[in-house]
């Protein structure tokens, strides 16, 4: 798995799961990462947390997640 393989998916699933949690971007509660990681991992979709990153894949993926969903005031 590539960092940009992953960081394609990791965006899309953040999306796919704050509307299926009932997130709205970009509001002040925090959606949460964890629960993010665990739905992804109870999907099968665990595998795209494995990649090679400099300053590490969960805190790669959970930049990518805020990001996605306007939480990138938190970082």
């Amino acid at each position: 798995m590539t960092k940009s393989e992953a960081e394609k998916a990791i965006r899309y699933m953040a999306t796919k799961w704050a509307r299926a949690a009932g997130v709205v971007k970009g509001q002040r509660d925090m959606p949460d990462f964890d629960e993010f990681v665990s739905w992804a991992r109870s999907e099968g979709y665990g595998h795209y947390f494995d990649f090679r990153s400099t300053i590490g894949a969960m805190e790669d993926a959970e930049r990518w997640f805020d990001e996605e969903l306007g939480q990138a005031w938190r970082n």
